[in-house]
């Protein structure tokens, strides 16, 4: 029993009791196979279910090779935190799949606070790499949807042509279930729905619009340099990235 006068034996009760057990690795071979809807992972030659019991099929089979991979790869324990497809395809078959008018209209509230729309004006070092980063894949936005953003110096909301909306929906429309978990995904990292299209659209690679989104951080970093626990994050988060791009992006894009 833990004494409530001891502060640093109840921090340690509190800390084992939070540490979530996790479950054996209980196959010894990890691969994937043809399925009528696209490809399943296998894990001993029997198929492998979602948390929600959806079968673990994806459309496309680098995806499911990906998948496969990151099961093989699983030491005495199976750990979700290092199977970023895996669990990006988890969210595609019991978060995404059924709710796709839910998640687009999540994506598409970006755009009327888009990253690539806010500048900064000092200093120059700051405003040339925004330029470098930014202008490029705000023009293919406003060129391949047809829209025109409004430019802000400083974090002050500004608002953006309502004509914008209905050409960006129908771009976010036309993904389905597993792209548009890549996309929301990306978009919420990121901060930017404009990014994000530009990487399904084959028009950025992952990396080059990871770079855009932290142009603003990088620069701080720079400056002041970088805080260790910090650089984990976005290291972990990278991976969620790499994960994202590699659901929006048809290989023929690539």
């Amino acid at each position: 029993m833990v004494d409530r006068n001891d502060p640093l034996g109840l921090a340690a009760a509190i800390k084992r009791a939070n540490v979530v057990q996790l479950p054996k690795r209980f196959y010894k071979e990890a691969t994937f196979r043809p399925h009528p809807n696209g490809f399943a992972v296998v894990l001993d030659g029997k198929s492998v279910r979602s948390p929600g019991k959806a079968e673990l099929v994806v459309p496309r089979e680098d995806i499911a090779d990906a998948m496969a991979a990151e099961w093989a790869a699983q030491g005495e324990f199976i750990d979700p935190k290092v199977m970023p497809v895996t669990r990006l395809v988890n969210s595609a078959l019991d978060g995404v799949a059924g709710r796709e008018a839910e998640v687009a209209a999540d994506c598409l509230k970006y755009a009327g606070s888009d990253l690539l729309c806010y500048r900064a004006d000092f200093p120059d070092a700051l405003v040339a790499l925004q330029l470098r980063h930014w202008d490029r894949p705000l023009a293919w936005a406003e060129t391949t949807f047809d829209c025109r953003f409004v430019r802000s110096v400083g974090v002050g909301y500004v608002e953006q042509p309502a004509t914008n909306a209905p050409h960006i929906a129908a771009a976010i429309a036309a993904l389905d279930a597993f792209q548009l978990a890549g996309l929301h995904s990306m978009t919420t990292m990121m901060g930017s729905v404009l990014l994000s299209l530009a990487v399904a659209h084959g028009q950025l690679d992952a990396a080059a619009a990871w770079t855009a989104a932290h142009v603003d951080e990088d620069f701080q970093i720079s400056q002041w340099g970088e805080d260790a626990e910090a650089c984990s994050r976005r290291q972990y988060r990278w991976r969620d990235m790499q994960a994202a791009a590699l659901l929006v992006v048809s290989p023929t894009r690539r």
